[in-house]
């Protein structure tokens, strides 16, 4: 008798559980909050700075307004950076010694996500918005933050970012002019190599009394992004569905030939650079004059050189579509962590829901968004002229960089990798493993043309077919270790 009534119990839960969530209703879901009893939600992000004085603001905003009609608190804690978050999420739902408890909401990208919900620790935020609610964000901010589930939703868009270019046009326009170059020759990475050899060549000849003293011309942030997004441009993403619902790591030969050809050669060969943390800082010294880098880090970007302490002078920048390969489709990153849900109980995930919900309201999401560095996530806010009336005191930088991050969302298709066990560990290798050997060979090529080797004789024997067959068989040795493939 004892189990039945068990069983009996369970059957009452679930059919009262159905009447909340039938419809994602929030008419229903607003009787579960108490304004006299209010619910407390954590809200655990990465945000430093002047984006985490902004988030903290719109919290109290929040709190003392929506919050406190309904019943809801939400409490912020910044955990530093997108790595800690993780780390701490991570222990926090394993129970690791000294974890703290596990917040409500917290900041994710999908390789932690996916993790955390193959636990079945995630809600399914769907039930909590209408299809018609959906229908204003961004369609592949939504389809990211469903993890390969047609009809859930596991991670929120809050904040997004794609990539651009950046480059210094005071000293560009004086290169440009004495070389016949214009900015159409940026447009491809193809491109981007065969100016950036025109650019060294252009400074070498500057001290014809010092041989082999050209600059490089470019460097980028994201080596991870250049890999993910060049292989799936060129046909052969790194992970993709087998077609049996599971994802498969490949290490196409020909792609990464041409991911090699384009950013390890003109690396070693001097064209391009990664000399300091960020490419903005090699920009700010002189070392690069072009780069790309996400839109969220544009705001970083120098608007002065200096060369040494005596010598600091000012310049303009212009703001280009990021590059493509030749003959390929437009493909650009969609960047920027989302917002996941602890399943807890109805009360607790619907008033998540109102928070995120709030947060993204178009005025409020431009206001935070913009003032952090980010594109809003609802297509109606995603509008320069929307976002320049809300803030009348944007820099023609960042109001470039937001007008031509927008095209880019319109009008290339976005592209982020699909989660699943070792994706973060593959992504990290890739990027690792492509920024160190070039960097390596470079050292290694140059220390021997310093030595008094002739710089064409040194240079081929690290770019030429043997020297990437050799690359590509390490490439693939780790990628197996990894795997397990």
């Amino acid at each position: 008798m004892k189990h039945f009534r068990s069983i009996a119990a369970v059957m009452a839960a679930a059919v009262s559980l159905t009447a909340f969530t039938a419809c994602g209703s929030s008419t229903n879901y607003d009787r579960l909050l108490k304004k006299d009893d209010p619910v407390v939600i954590t809200i655990w992000h990465y945000y430093n700075g002047i984006q985490q004085s902004q988030f903290d603001e719109m919290i109290s905003e929040f709190n003392n307004t929506v919050g406190a009609e309904k019943g809801i608190i939400a409490e912020a804690f910044s955990k530093n950076s997108v790595n800690e978050l993780s780390t701490s999420i991570l222990a926090s739902v394993n129970n690791d010694v000294g974890a703290d408890p596990v917040p409500d909401i917290f900041g994710t990208y999908a390789e932690t996500a996916y993790i955390i919900d193959n636990k079945g620790m995630l809600a399914d935020l769907s039930q909590y918005f209408t299809d018609d609610e959906l229908s204003g964000y961004v369609d592949e901010y939504i389809s990211e933050g469903r993890l390969e589930q047609p009809d859930a939703l596991k991670i929120f868009p809050i904040a997004k970012s794609t990539e651009l270019m950046m480059v210094n046009a005071t000293d560009w326009d004086k290169f440009a002019a004495a070389e016949n170059v214009t900015a159409d020759d940026l447009s491809t990475w193809e491109g981007i190599v065969t100016t950036s050899e025109k650019y060294y060549n252009y400074t070498d000849a500057l001290t014809p009394d010092i041989p082999d003293d050209g600059k490089a011309f470019f460097g980028r942030d994201s080596i991870a992004n250049y890999i993910v997004i060049g292989a799936m441009q060129l046909g052969h993403p790194i992970a993709a569905d087998d077609g049996s619902g599971n994802i498969t790591v490949t290490a196409d030969k020909e792609t990464f030939r041409k991911l090699w050809d384009n950013y390890y050669v003109p690396y070693v060969k001097g064209y391009f650079t990664a000399k300091s943390r960020f490419r903005s800082d090699d920009m700010k010294t002189g070392s690069i004059i072009s780069m790309v880098c996400s839109s969220s880090a544009a705001s970083y970007c120098p608007n002065e050189v200096t060369i040494d302490d005596d010598y600091t002078y000012p310049i303009d920048i212009q703001v280009l579509p990021v590059p493509n390969f030749e003959g390929c489709d437009p493909y650009i990153v969609q960047q920027g962590a989302g917002m996941s849900v602890i399943k807890s109980d109805p009360k607790t995930e619907y008033a998540c829901s109102v928070f995120l919900k709030w947060f993204t309201n178009e005025d409020r999401n431009i206001e935070f968004s913009v003032n952090s560095g980010y594109l809003p996530v609802k297509k109606d806010a995603n509008d320069i002229e929307k976002i320049s009336s809300a803030k009348a005191d944007i820099n023609e930088t960042m109001k470039d960089t937001i007008a031509l991050a927008i095209d880019e969302i319109n009008s290339y298709s976005l592209y982020t990798s699909p989660p699943f066990e070792s994706s973060a560990e593959v992504r990290k290798y890739v990027e690792d493993y492509l920024t160190d050997t070039s960097a390596a060979a470079y050292e290694e090529a140059w220390g021997r043309i310093a030595d008094g080797t002739y710089r064409d004789i040194v240079l081929v024997q690290y770019t030429n077919n043997e020297a990437f067959e050799n690359w590509y068989a390490d490439l693939v040795s780790g990628l197996e270790s990894i795997t397990g493939k």
